[in-house]
């Protein structure tokens, strides 16, 4: 067995250390999300703490780890009478990426319990970790239903399988640790509340740490027992400390005027829903316990709040995480023991709305709606030739300099834009798709493991046999042939790529900002519809990939808000871009359909053949059948309509700015489809 890295040998990571060690003193305190770059020892110290955490007593045979001192009476190897029992260190199970439901929660053997009437169940890996760690690395990476079902079972302390009227329940009580590099995709809030505690990582700045970091880890790596006996004396210390810590933890007391603290300061914070005020509560106590104090103290609330709050105060996938400490500080001091009640402020109780915080401001006060310098019109020498009579005259004009960016207008809920036919992908929630969830349409045999079982179509294939099987008595002789495998209908994640046009006939500043705030909206649709994500923008002579495809909504937004604009519009080098990208993603992930979402107004520029060049490349595209809309941003009172002409190469649709709102006249839900089949 691997000898782990001791826990007292972390360098540095004082909060990600301090929060772990909190979960180990009370596992009601709910766990603890580390959010962080790569290589910043976050496996490390959740692997590290499960070899530091005492022993833990089960009865012998029971493979749900149940304590000989209070077995769980509903426990499905139970009921245990007085018997042997064993020690056994604390497990830390971990749970991987691309593991099946059945295999976390557990699965049952649906063929015995049809034709035996016996509950056969094999053990997931939430009954693993009871009484454990359960670690989850990157757990923004797994599919909501997991994530669900594992909070659930945190949550509520046991672990409930249901498959065709057949239930399971057994205890499931464990410290959940969940890492996730933000990069690569956000939790939803719901989800993300559900974790009591989050802590942000990072590697240290300072030269002297870092030595230190590579000085322990070489010699680690050289002579692991070795290094571990070095550290034997603190790590007993501090397992003793946890001990002790647990075994106060009942004693201490949360008084009415901390708890009027922690109540005020997430009403200042403006956390949603009371789950935060509990977390807090609890994880001051057990800071309390951990100091060997048995009273709670507003330096435990101020701590417990820098814990527990800044992940719990996002209201939309955009907003960073984090805390306003000099707020919190006012806050507790506000309603401090000293002074238990303030009184009524200008605004009423408390003093009315706390203000806004840098950052809060919405994402349009900067943008599309601010003041221009000048009217919104289309730029003459966008580019080469213009036929538009509102661009003045039909000659050559040297290309419009590089703009710097401009804020995006205020974001706006879309039409669903879905991908036509029903695909095989990831699960999410904007186009048709078989999934292992969702309504079922059919039936068939099983392919390998029997998952979902129709139940009637199974009755069905076995009732002409019963004679030929010998049925004497009430119960139905069910063979494995007879089995069927339920199919089901869900919705799926695509990837959604964007090709954004930020040449100079887009730059006009409310106009680039009315772009930018229709694009931020689409960015959000795909956010909440579990999409994957790519940016490719084009201006001047080329094109660039300015984010490649990503389940990163977040770095989408930011790479969008920061496009300058300016020069020509190289339409078909966007287009042959966008189709590179594409065909790499569909070597590498081929289930997953991709919608392509090109802004522009269509003015292809660059040379005298660019219209051809792009009118090719749109061509490239619906030859391979790639689902594709055209947002058309053209604007003015002369429209040449070149958008919607390119849209019809592409063999997609065409939505103006207007209709591409959910709640614009045209109606609630577009499908990208093919325009010449559908008017065939």
């Amino acid at each position: 067995m691997t000898t782990p890295y001791p826990f007292t040998a972390l360098v540095g990571q004082d909060d990600l250390r301090l929060a772990l060690l909190l979960n180990a003193v009370s596992a009601r305190v709910g766990g603890v999300l580390v959010r962080g770059e790569k290589g910043t020892a976050k496996s490390t110290a959740v692997r590290a703490l499960a070899a530091l955490l005492p022993d833990v007593a089960v009865v012998v045979g029971c493979r749900f780890s149940c304590d000989p001192g209070a077995p769980d009476p509903a426990c499905p190897d139970g009921p245990h009478a007085p018997g042997a029992s064993a020690a056994r260190p604390t497990r830390m199970v971990e749970l991987p990426v691309g593991t099946s439901e059945d295999r976390l929660v557990g699965s049952l053997d649906i063929e015995r319990a049809l034709a035996e009437g016996v509950k056969a169940y094999e053990p997931g890996l939430l009954a693993a970790a009871h009484r454990g760690i359960l670690y989850v690395d990157e757990v923004n990476l797994l599919s909501d239903h997991l994530v669900d079902g594992m909070l659930d079972a945190a949550a509520m302390g046991a672990s409930y399988v249901e498959r065709e009227g057949v239930s399971v329940r057994h205890a499931a009580r464990f410290l959940l640790v969940g890492t996730m590099n933000p990069e690569e995709g956000e939790l939803r809030p719901q989800l993300l509340d559900r974790f009591g505690l989050t802590v942000e990582v990072t590697a240290s700045r300072e030269p002297e740490e870092r030595m230190e970091v590579v000085r322990r880890r070489l010699a680690y790596d050289d002579a692991p027992e070795a290094f571990a006996a070095r550290w034997a004396s603190e790590e007993s210390a501090l397992r003793e400390r946890i001990v002790a810590a647990r075994a106060l933890l009942p004693e201490v007391r949360l008084g009415d005027g901390v708890l009027r603290q922690i109540a005020a300061t997430c009403a200042a914070f403006e956390v949603d829903g009371m789950r935060a005020d509990i977390v807090m509560a609890r994880t001051a106590t057990a800071l309390a316990a951990w100091a060997g104090r048995e009273d709670v103290t507003s330096d435990d609330v101020r701590q417990a709040a820098l814990l527990a709050l800044p992940h719990r105060r996002r209201r939309n996938p955009f907003d960073a995480p984090g805390l306003d400490e000099d707020k919190l500080d006012e806050t507790l001091e506000r309603f401090g023991d000293d002074d238990p009640d303030p009184g009524p402020g200008p605004d009423g109780p408390g003093g009315g709305r706390p203000p806004a915080e840098d950052g809060d401001a919405p994402a349009g006060d900067e943008g599309g709606d601010a003041p221009d310098a000048g009217p919104d019109r289309p730029e003459a020498g966008s580019g080469e030739g213009s036929t538009d009579p509102s661009e003045g005259p039909s000659v050559p004009s040297p290309a419009r300099p590089e703009q710097p960016a401009a804020g995006s207008g205020e974001p706006f809920r879309t039409k669903l834009l879905s991908v036509p036919g029903t695909g095989e992908g990831a699960a999410g929630r904007r186009s048709r798709a078989r999934t292992e969830h969702g309504r079922t349409t059919g039936s068939g045999r099983p392919r390998g493991a029997l998952t979902k079982l129709h139940l009637a179509a199974t009755v069905q294939a076995a009732a002409p046999h019963q004679r030929a099987r010998g049925r004497s008595g009430p119960g139905l002789v069910v063979r494995r042939d007879d089995l069927r495998q339920a199919a089901r209908e869900g919705r799926e994640g695509n990837l959604v790529l964007f090709v954004v046009d930020a040449s100079g006939s887009m730059a006009a500043r409310r106009r680039t900002g009315a772009v930018k705030g229709a694009v931020l909206s689409l960015l959000l649709d795909a956010y909440q519809r579990r999409d994957k994500v790519g940016l490719v923008t084009f201006r001047g002579r080329d094109a660039e990939v300015v984010l490649p495809p990503t389940s990163s909504v977040d770095a989408a937004a930011a790479r969008l808000e920061a496009l300058p604009t300016g020069g020509r519009t190289p339409l078909a080098a966007g287009l042959l871009t966008a189709h590179d990208v594409l065909r790499v993603e569909r070597l590498r992930d081929a289930s997953r359909r991709p919608l392509l979402v090109v802004v522009t107004d269509g003015r292809a520029t660059g040379g005298a053949d660019a219209v051809a060049l792009a009118t090719r490349a749109a061509r490239l595209h619906a030859a391979e059948g790639t689902a594709s809309v055209v947002v058309d941003c053209e604007a003015g009172p002369v429209r040449l309509g070149l958008a919607a002409r390119l849209a019809r190469e592409l063999g997609g649709p065409s939505v103006t700015l207007d209709e591409l709102r959910a709640d614009s006249i045209a109606g609630l839900v577009r499908d990208v489809r093919d325009t010449r089949g559908r008017a065939a």
